[in-house]
This record gives C-alpha cells, structure tokens and sequence, in this order.
C-alpha cells in the first residue's frame, strides 16, 4: 500500500511538473516574441529618425544657403520663422533619439533576462534530460526548440549592435547639446556584445553523448580500439557564423601532463582530431560536427602511483572528451569548448555490465557534470529511483517496463523483506555492483544478463507479456498454486549467472495436493539452438511407464500453451 500510494504521489507530482514546465515555456515563448518585436519597433523608429534627419539637414543647409545669398528676398522674419521652425526639429530630433536608447537599453535589459532563464534553466534542464536519456529514460532530447529561442535572442542582440552603429552615424553629423548616444552608447554596445559572446558560448553542446554503433543503448561505455560516435552542435542559426570553424577532440584534456599526480590511465586518439563544422541537415541547418570513427588507445606505460586511484576499478575510472572551436567574425572572435558526459573505457567486453552500472549510478546521483573522483566515495541512491532506472533498461530495448511485481522481487534481493515496500530505502553501490545474488553473480550483472538474453533471444514473447521475468518462487508458486494442472510461467533464472529462463508449471498428486515443478534455466547457449517456444511445444516429463507428455499446458493465467507460442514456432512437427 505505502508503494501503491507513493506511486501515485509521484505520477501527480509528474503531471503537476510538466504543467509547470508547459505554464514556463509559455511565459519564455511570449518573452521571445516581445523581444523581437520590440527589435522590430526600434528598427521602424530608427528609419522615422533616419528620414526626420534627412528633412532637418535638408531644410537647415537650405536655410544657410539663403542667408549666403542675402535672402533672396526674403524677409527676416521669415527668416526667423523658419529658423525657429528647424531649432524645434532639432529638439524633436534628440527627443526621438533618448528614446530610441532608452528603448534599446530595455530590449537588452529583456534579452539579459530571456538569455539568463536559457543559460541557467532550459539548457541545464535539457542536459539533465539527456543524462537520463543515456541511462534509458524515456525524455525528450530534441534541441529544436532551444535551438530557436537561442536563435532569436542572437539574431535580436545582432540588429541590436547594427542599430546603435545606425544611431551613431546619424548623430556624428551633427553636435548635440546634450548627446544622448554619446552617453549612454558604451555601456550599451559593451552589453550588447557581452550578452551575444555569452549567448554563443553556452549553444555549444554535444548532441549526441560518445557512443559505440552497435551498442547505441550503452553510451558513454566505449571499448578501447572500437569506433565510436559522438557529435555536437551550435544552437544558434546565424549566416554569419557559417565561417566552417574547424574542432579539435581531445581526451582528459588537461591531465595528460598531470598523469603521475592523478594516477589514472593515459589516451591518445588514432583518428583525425580535427572536424570542420557545417550546416547540417538533421541538425535543423545549424552548424554540426560528428566525428564517426573516433578510436582510442591506452598510452602506456601508465604511471598508476596515486593512492585513491588504486582504490577504484577500470569501471569505476572516469574520463572526458572534450572539443575547441573558434569562431571567427569580421568584428569579434569566440572561443568555444564543451565537455561530453563522463565516459568508462573498457579494454575487455566482459566488464561492460560493470561499466554500464557505473554509468547508470552516476548519472543517477552526480549533481556535479564533470566529478571524475565520483567513485572514491559514491552516495546510494534510494531505491525509488533506482527502481525507476533499472525499468528504464527495459523499457528503453524493449516495448515492455518492469513491473511492480518484478521491482518487488528486485527489491528482495537489494533491500530484503523488511523495507522492500520503503521507497525511501537506500541502496549503496557496493551492494548493487558487489553483492552476491544466489546465481554468484551481483544484483547488477544478475539484472544486466537477463536484460540482454532478453533482448536477443526471447524479445517478442517478452512484449507479449508472456514472461513473467523477476518473480520470486514464493511467489511463482503462490501464482501456481490454485490453477488448473499444467498452468506455467516463465521466470528468469535466480541461479544462473549468465541469464536465463525457468519454466515452472503446476499439478496435483495422487492426493489432490497442488505440486510445483521447474526445468532447469534456458539460457542463451540452448536458446541459440532451438528458441524457446519450441523448448515450450516440444517439452515432455515421463511418469513412470506412462508414455511421455507435454505438462505444460496453460500459460499463466489460462492461455493455451499453443495459442500464446504457436505463431512462434519454428518447425512443422507435431505439438504434443
């Protein structure tokens, strides 16, 4: 019950977040539309100063002319009149002007504003989301619409800079008594382009995290002398910022030379560090790089002399991929640097389980983006959460989550009897990645080689719902025990440390008590040979001298065995 209702706690503190989210994005959408047309207003209001100068200058040098001429017969209060009449243009003029720049000053006060809301909440938002994304959370990644905010607000403080040159110009040809631009022009040009170096800076991101192409499930776990992937981009779409500057990748950047203090492992790439930025078609047209074949490998000898280093493993030992950039304008020059997320680098497969578990708890936990020393002393995580991951991996390969039954029995092995139904209950790392479940394996690669004989072998049935996978034999046989004989389930392997998968069926005695019977664990090596419905049509027990039969009969609850496999069998012989 107190599962049931923190469930449902946190579904309505979900629908109340992405309401708040909605109401945000709103208020930022309606912000980024006022700027732009208050760019817009500025830009008309300069063209009526434009042509209200035009007229001053032509009717003063007009005036001037006629007085050189001794007045072609004009008389002087005409004279006078007109004079006056371009004195009050004047004051009109600087009127105007104070209040195109205290218009402009308010646009780059709403544009620091929009910009500061991007920088220190969408972005960060949307780089959480991406962390959850590489761990299988079912979030939302695309940056089109960052990409857009970012743009207009760029494209606003542009014109915003071309506008105070306008300005500019128009008050260089004449002297004011009292020149508004002069004193305020500045401060607002140096705002101006520290607002858009700032803007530009923070749209550099990695769109897409190091990944190896086979396994684009399990990002930021690479394999030294594999390729990998691994691709940013710039959110700002601006035609002057298509200069192609050229990226560097590099690994640990700053620690190289600092190996024998750090204590960790030393890289060094075999493929072209440097890419050429482009516009990118699947990137919305704004300037990408990928880098498709990047390969990596160990430098050595490694000096490995560090005391805390020799306290972790090779899947507990943190690196970072970063890239340089520099975009070069006809005006101004902006250095541009991003780091990917945290990677774990393997020289064997057969630590990936581990690896992927150290990516999945730091990106669970670690609130800070680059804490390479985050395994010295890893905090737990509350089961909660890790419940909710740990369903992310299935859900993420599959078309099916874990359940709460499943979780259940999860939480037997993580947290024990007595506080499996506590949400609030903390797992520590050494538990998840150390302790030994019954198959002599840790919960982790328990969790890890069932997620994977899954995904390769019995993929369909599980997305039928036809495998009840973690389950319990308490609780298989509770399920069993009141069904007709011959009802079964099918459950993953508590003692089989590699995966796989155990049939259970019921039946009754000479005396009518129910029995509970097993096969013994399927795993990937049998299941290579002949799939599983095929094991599940063509199984039989022999009783005595009674002929063989087939005592799976019902899938749980009261499926016909062939009903629920038989569009799954792979031969023409005949079911028993």
């Amino acid at each position: 019950m107190a599962t049931i209702v923190s469930n449902t706690l946190n579904e309505e503190k979900s629908l109340v977040c992405q309401e708040s989210t909605t109401i945000k994005q709103k208020d930022l959408d309606h912000k980024v539309n006022q700027l732009k047309k208050s760019v817009q207003e500025i830009e008309q209001d300069i063209q009526v100063l434009e042509d209200l100068q035009y007229e001053y200058d032509f009717k003063k040098n007009t005036l001037e002319g006629q007085v050189e001429a001794e007045t072609n017969g004009r008389t002087t209060t005409e004279m006078q009149q007109e004079e006056m009449a371009i004195r009050q243009m004047f004051t009109v003029l600087n009127i105007k002007i104070e209040v195109v720049i205290k218009e402009m000053a308010n646009v780059l006060t709403l544009a620091e504003q929009i910009q500061h809301t991007l920088i220190s909440d969408e972005l960060p938002e949307w780089k959480r989301r991406q962390q959850m994304a590489c761990i299988g959370g079912p979030h939302n990644t695309c940056l089109d619409q960052l990409q857009s905010w970012f743009t207009v607000v760029a494209e606003c403080l542009q014109q915003i800079r071309q506008q105070l040159k306008k300005v500019q110009e128009l008050v260089q040809k004449f002297t004011y008594n009292n020149d508004p631009l002069t004193l305020g022009k500045s401060q607002l040009d140096e705002q101006a382009l520290s607002l858009f170096k700032n803007l530009i800076s923070n749209s550099f991101v990695v769109d897409r995290q190091p990944c190896i192409p086979h396994y684009p499930q399990r990002p930021l776990v690479l394999k030294m002398g594999v390729q990998f992937t691994v691709k940013i981009r710039l959110l700002v779409k601006l035609p002057e910022l298509n200069c192609q500057p050229k990226v560097k990748i590099s690994i640990d950047k700053g620690f190289s030379e600092m190996d024998t203090v750090k204590g960790f492992r030393n890289f060094l790439l075999l493929t072209n560090p440097t890419k050429v930025m482009k516009l990118d078609e699947s990137s919305s047209e704004c300037l990408a790089a990928e880098f498709p074949h990047v390969i990596l490998k160990e430098r050595r000898p490694s000096n490995r002399t560090n005391k805390w280093f020799l306290s972790l493993t090779i899947y507990e030992e943190l690196h970072l991929i970063s890239f340089d950039t520099q975009l070069i304008l006809p005006d101004l020059c902006i250095d541009l640097s991003v780091t990917c997320l945290p990677v774990v680098l393997l020289s064997a497969v057969m630590a990936v389980s581990s690896a992927w578990g150290s990516i999945l708890w730091y990106n669970m936990l670690c609130s800070e983006p680059h804490n390479l020393t985050f395994f010295l002393n890893p905090p737990p995580v509350k089961w909660e959460h890790l419940s909710k991951v740990i369903s992310w991996q299935f859900s993420s390969v599959t078309k099916r989550a874990l359940n709460s039954e499943q979780l259940r029995t999860l939480a037997d092995k993580l947290l024990g009897h007595e506080t499996r139904d506590d949400p609030e209950g903390l797992v520590h790392w050494k538990t998840f990645l150390h302790t030994s479940v019954e198959s002599g394996g840790s919960p982790l690669h328990w969790i890890y080689e069932h997620l994977q004989l899954t995904k390769l072998y019995v993929l369909s049935i599980w997305n039928d719902g036809y495998i009840m996978g973690f389950l319990s034999k308490e609780r298989e046989k509770a399920l069993l025990i009141d069904k007709p004989p011959g009802t079964f389930v099918l459950r993953f392997s508590e003692s089989c440390r590699e995966g796989g998968i155990t049939i259970t069926w019921v039946e009754h005695s000479q005396d009518g008590e129910p029995v509970v019977h097993s096969t013994k664990p399927y795993t990937r090596a049998d299941m290579i040979r002949i799939p599983l419905p095929n094991f599940i049509r063509d199984y039989t027990v022999t009783a005595g001298e009674k002929d063989p039969v087939n005592p799976l009969v019902y899938l749980y609850p009261d499926i016909p065995r062939d009903v629920a496999f038989g569009r799954y069998y792979t031969s023409a012989s005949d079911a028993l």
